[in-house]
């Protein structure tokens, strides 16, 4: 079973697991003071990406309960598209723990280092990402079971 989320986190940064395939997690960073909402939630490459799997009946959309993934119009796409979600609280201790995983690790990268502008925090971040291989996904995969 493939376990797909998404976590809303501060700055404005959006991050999706949707797994690794080679090119490391989708990624999408706003612009300062732009917020998500429900049309921008399920536009998104990875809940486009569900729509093409949405047959496999093994795959669970997680995701917490912000109003982007709890309204109606977020809802009624999720049931159109027929996809099993496991909801959770937001800010649980269980809250998406391959995020806890990937961020811990790329906090441990950035700590210490200072950035111009935002720009150049996203091209990091996405290097930092993009440059992680297989074997760091699959460890973060693996700690799930530990949690």
């Amino acid at each position: 079973m493939e376990v797909q989320g998404c976590c809303l986190c501060k700055k404005g940064l959006v991050h999706h697991f949707l797994g690794h395939g080679g090119s490391g997690p989708h990624m999408e960073f706003l612009e300062q003071g732009q917020t998500v909402y429900s049309e921008l939630y399920i536009s998104t490459p990875p809940v486009l990406k569900l729509r093409l799997i949405r047959r496999d009946k093994d795959s669970i959309l997680q995701h917490d309960n912000a109003r982007p993934h709890t309204s109606r119009q977020t809802q009624d796409a999720l049931k159109q598209l027929e996809l099993t979600t496991l909801p959770h609280p937001a800010y649980s201790p269980d809250l998406a723990p391959s995020d806890y995983y990937l961020f811990l690790q790329l906090k441990k990268c950035l700590k210490g280092h200072h950035y111009d502008n935002d720009e150049e925090v996203n091209a990091d971040v996405r290097r930092r990402c993009h440059g992680q291989s297989s074997e760091f996904f699959a460890d973060g995969v693996r700690q799930l079971v530990k949690r």
